[in-house]
Formats: structure tokens, C-alpha cells, sequence
């Protein structure tokens, strides 16, 4: 266990009935105060891995520790760690101060000191103006941050947040991000939120988890996990990656050298391997890492386009390598520059410097 480890998950396994595997042998430090969220696809593990740290499901084998301690076999109300759920789970028949106080009401608290607690709570997610107003007068995001005083209100070492922001529209919801890492800093509490919203998880978080069948594929900041994904499936997970099955050709000093067919590539390697001439490696490449010109010049391949998106300051273009290669550029939009029609040809070229991993299984 790391030293600073707050919540530990130790080899933890869970077989559902059928067979079905939910979590496989999961090893998982979390640090006391970081915002840590488990990202993946449906059936990936990472609700089941938060149900486990709640108590709400058991392991098959495994122990969830919290600092050091064994809280295995302990029952949801007895860990110092609460839930906020997907549909926030509001007393619809309680006025607001009465579904944030619940749990105090619960403890041996006197009604002066619920009261200061509850006030507290709501001034923390701005809502001290709504005391006594019924749960449904409330708009959505006004609803999540009831449901989030709630949680808090109950002091938790850990608090875990289960697709808070889903219900919330578009515009919503980026506000309730920025609000829900403005609390986690005020607050200095663990949170430990799941979700399948990567930019929701890139946005906010202060490392993530990429979950795929059960385990976990590669833990990082969202800095490293978007420039430097491990495997091919972080890699086409976290944003937009052309994957290129290239040839490598040489090295530039650290840089490998590879050639994705006419294509001339620049990469890193995290294992520091460098292949033999002529092996062929699958290498990474964001859209924002390709430059696009009219004419062909030196390092530039042609790539004729399949496919135009408007995506506002930039176009995102979907064209052809050759030998059925598929690629994805994004283009500045410019007035005074040229544009693209389908059909037409780009000719391509590798932005300097860009970090291109070169990719595991």
C-alpha cells in the first residue's frame, strides 16, 4: 500500500452470478484529497468498483482497505464514505433542509447544531436561500447540489459520485463541473466520481482511471493520459487518435522515425524499445498533430478527402492515405486561407514536436 494511500483496493475481484466478471484482481491507491475519477465504457467496472468501496456490493476475493484498516465486511453506514447517486435520491415529501439534515438526524446531534451544519451545507453549494423550499420546485442543477450538501453535510472521508452531472444538459453540466471541483478544493475531501463523459473526467479530475472488461488499463493527470495513452485502447478512448500501423525507418536522436505509408512519423516510446528496421509498430496520432497544406513539399503525404465536419474554429477533415487507411486532420478555418471540398486532395505533414506514443495491445 502507498504510504499516503487514503483507500486502497488490494487485488480486488467480483464475479457476478453466471460467471460475469465485474472487477479483475483491481490493485487501486487513492490519495487523501485528490479528485479521482474511474472512466470507461458500460460493463468496464467502474460502478462496481465504487459500490465495492461504499459496501453495496462485496468482493469475491480482495480487500478495500482505508488507511491501512479493513473495512471489507463493514456495512455502508459504517464506513466514513457516502454516495451521491446518478438521480440523487431526494425525499420528494421533505423540504430541502430536511433531506440535507437526514443523516444528522440519524446521529446524536443537538437540533442547534443540525441546524448549523445543514445552513453550512446549502452556503457551501449555494443554496442557503432554499431552505424550505420542496425538492420539486427545484431545476435540476439545483436538485444535484441539494443532493451534493446532503453527502457533505455528514463530514465524509470519502465521497463518491456516481454519473452526478448525467441528468443535466450540456450547458448545465459545465457549470456543475466547474462547481463540483470548486467544492472538492474548498472541501480538501477525497472524491472518487465515475463516469463514461471523458471530457467530463479530463476537465476536472485530478488523475484518471481507464477501466476496460474489469480492469484497468492505465492510471495518469489527464495531461499525460491525453498526450501519452499506453495502450491502443486509452488511446482511441480519451479524445480523437488516429492509430497508424507504421514502419519504423530510424531514429532523430530520442525520437523513433517511422513511416505510416508515405506518411513520415516522429514518436516516443515508453518502454524505450527501438525495433528493428522495417518492424511495424501502431503510433498515435491526435488530428491536432497533423498540419494540412494545398501543394505537396517535402515529409508531406497526399490524403484525398472522404469527409468534412464543422467544428467551429476548425474543420475536421476525414480523408484517405492510401492501401485503406483512414485518417482524421483538424484544419484551422480560416477566411483567408483555402478551403476543402470532398474529393479534393490535402497533402499532410506531422506537426513538429508532436508526442506521438507509440502504442501497446
Amino acid at each position: 500500500m502507498a504510504p499516503d494511500a487514503l483507500v486502497r483496493l488490494d487485488k480486488v475481484s467480483k464475479i457476478f452470478p453466471g460467471g460475469i466478471v465485474g472487477l479483475d484482481a483491481v490493485d487501486l491507491d487513492i490519495a487523501p484529497g485528490e479528485f479521482l475519477t474511474l472512466l470507461g465504457p458500460s460493463g468496464c467496472g467502474k460502478t462496481t468498483s465504487l459500490r465495492v468501496i461504499a459496501g453495496f456490493e462485496n468482493p469475491s476475493s480482495g480487500r478495500v482497505l482505508l488507511e491501512g484498516r479493513d473495512i471489507t465486511g463493514l456495512r455502508p453506514f459504517d464506513r466514513p464514505v457516502n454516495t451521491v447517486f446518478q438521480d440523487y435520491a431526494l425525499f420528494p415529501h421533505m423540504d430541502v433542509a430536511e433531506n440535507v439534515g437526514f443523516g444528522l438526524s440519524l446521529r446524536k446531534l443537538s437540533g442547534t447544531e443540525q441546524a448549523k451544519r445543514v445552513g453550512e451545507a446549502l452556503e457551501m453549494v449555494g443554496l442557503a436561500d432554499k431552505l424550505g423550499a420542496r425538492v420539486l420546485e427545484l431545476s435540476g442543477g439545483q436538485r444535484q447540489r441539494v443532493a451534493l450538501a446532503r453527502a457533505i453535510v455528514c463530514e465524509p472521508r470519502v465521497l463518491l459520485l456516481d454519473e452526478p452531472l448525467s441528468a443535466l444538459d450540456a450547458h448545465l453540466r459545465e457549470q456543475m463541473q466547474v462547481e463540483l471541483k470548486r467544492l472538492q478544493s474548498s472541501l480538501g475531501t477525497t472524491f472518487v466520481m465515475v463516469t463514461h463523459d471523458q471530457t467530463e473526467a479530463l476537465s476536472i479530475s485530478d488523475r484518471i482511471v481507464v477501466m476496460n472488461k474489469g480492469r484497468i488499463e492505465q492510471i495518469a493527470p489527464p495531461a499525460i493520459l491525453y498526450d501519452r495513452p499506453a495502450t491502443k485502447f486509452v488511446a482511441s478512448f480519451i479524445g480523437t487518435m488516429n492509430l497508424l500501423q507504421s514502419r519504423f525507418v530510424g531514429r532523430a536522436g530520442e525520437r523513433l522515425r517511422f513511416a505510416a505509408g508515405k506518411l513520415p512519423l516522429e514518436a516516443v516510446s515508453e518502454t524505450g524499445e527501438t525495433p528493428a528496421a522495417g518492424e511495424t509498430r501502431t503510433i498515435g496520432v491526435r488530428p491536432e498533430d497533423l498540419l494540412v497544406v494545398t501543394e505537396a513539399a517535402e515529409g508531406t503525404a497526399p490524403a484525398r478527402v472522404s469527409g468534412i465536419v464543422f467544428h467551429g474554429r476548425t474543420l475536421r477533415l476525414h480523408a484517405e492515405l492510401g492501401q485503406g487507411t483512414s485518417i482524421v486532420i483538424d484544419a484551422p478555418r480560416r477566411a483567408d486561407g483555402f478551403q476543402f471540398s470532398v474529393g479534393d486532395v490535402a497533402h499532410i505533414s506531422l506537426r513538429r514536436g508532436a508526442n506521438c506514443p507509440v502504442l501497446a495491445s
